[in-house]
């Protein structure tokens, strides 16, 4: 499984991207209209993906990160939805807000996905209340311990900048563990910390001192 890709943006289409990998490949990467405006040509980005094999076909999925790619491969499950499908839904509702409708099953908001009608809402929302419930709160968990999402972001920009995964970890953990929830220069143990509340650019140019490099 290709779960990530990381190289230089040589093309930003209507539905997808072309993203060279290893200076010899063009990976064309189809993703969500908010992502691929994320992206610029001749600049290095990197994307979760998931890729989806048929007989006929390789299809490679990009997303922002792992919480929509997990998103993307729950829908899935669901009997009528494939990948296409499924990557309207993304379109049209955030990670947290498809959490949301479907933990509280409103239909009303699963609709306004084109080619989703109330039976087949009713069906996402009963056969995925109960995952997307345990899905939401491992996610919870996983922040709780490391910052959550803007632990992700962060280290995803200093990988984008050509950094070790496990060295640009390292270097936004150490970060994030004396971080204040309102100031990133007040100590406080890092399960502590609220992600919403510190600023990203300030991790980021911590993180890069962490590493010898500054911004």
């Amino acid at each position: 499984m290709i779960s990530s890709v990381r190289g230089l943006v040589l093309s930003v289409e209507l539905d997808h991207a072309v993203i060279e990998v290893g200076g010899c490949v063009g990976l064309a990467v189809y993703a969500v209209p908010a992502t691929l405006a994320s992206l610029r040509r001749g600049e290095p980005a990197q994307l979760a993906t998931s890729l989806v094999v048929r007989e006929d076909s390789l299809t490679l999925y990009g997303f922002a990160d792992t919480a929509a790619r997990e998103l993307f491969v729950l829908l899935q499950t669901v009997s009528g939805v494939g990948p296409r499908l499924a990557l309207a839904v993304l379109a049209v509702l955030e990670p947290d807000a498809l959490r949301t409708a479907l933990g509280q099953g409103d239909l009303a908001v699963l609709t306004r996905v084109p080619g989703i009608g109330r039976k087949g809402a009713e069906r996402l929302v009963v056969e995925l209340r109960d995952k997307v419930g345990t899905f939401a709160s491992a996610a919870s968990g996983s922040a709780a311990r490391g910052g959550g999402a803007l632990r992700t972001q962060v280290t995803e920009a200093l990988v984008g900048l050509g950094f070790a995964a496990r060295q640009a970890e390292q270097a936004v953990d150490a970060v994030l563990a004396e971080a204040d929830p309102a100031s990133v220069d007040a100590p406080v143990d890092a399960a502590s910390v609220d992600a919403a509340s510190v600023d990203a650019a300030s991790v980021l140019r911590r993180a890069l001192t962490q590493l010898g490099r500054h911004r």
